[in-house]
């Protein structure tokens, strides 16, 4: 199973565009609080994100009420000071994992990357970039962990190659 997490998002635009990512793939997403935005059912309407009934979607009142219910699962921090690159990673297919991104202003707690050292992980970029948006990382990030772990729950279907859910 796939698990999208979020420490303290900031940008509601974001979040949407990762809950969709979510909805496309069968991840789970998780946001820990607190958030930079509204998530209530009013505001979720308003906002028309009209696939946000699709996801699910666990809270978490802090980072360490997070840490301590997943801290011995198979956690990948996401943070532009990883060592690793995010391709050179492997992706468990039998156990649950945990994509983990930090808030667009400040990405991960520096002490988190350092008690998890070596579970964090970098995408590429160029020098002179700061980073990525978060949405379009966390996009990279599902869709390398489906492809190594054979897009689970998917089928081929069609002409075309589509993959659809089964789920």
């Amino acid at each position: 199973m796939l698990n999208v997490c979020l420490f303290e998002p900031e940008i509601p635009q974001n979040t949407g565009n990762i809950a969709r990512t979510c909805a496309a793939t069968g991840a789970k997403l998780h946001l820990v609080h607190p958030l930079g935005f509204d998530i209530s059912e009013k505001a979720v309407r308003h906002a028309g994100l009209d696939y946000w009934k699709d996801v699910e979607i666990t809270e978490y009142d802090n980072v360490g009420s997070f840490l301590e219910k997943h801290g011995k699962d198979r956690l990948f921090f996401f943070s532009t000071k990883g060592q690793k690159v995010y391709t050179d990673v492997e992706y468990p297919r039998d156990q649950e994992i945990y994509l983990i991104f930090g808030k667009e202003s400040r990405g991960i707690e520096e002490e988190i990357l350092v008690r998890y050292k070596e579970d964090v992980v970098r995408i590429p970029m160029l020098n002179d970039i700061r980073s990525l948006n978060l949405s379009n990382s966390v996009a990279i990030a599902v869709y390398e962990a489906l492809r190594q772990t054979g897009f689970p729950n998917f089928r081929l279907s069609g002409n075309l190659h589509r993959l659809t859910w089964e789920g």
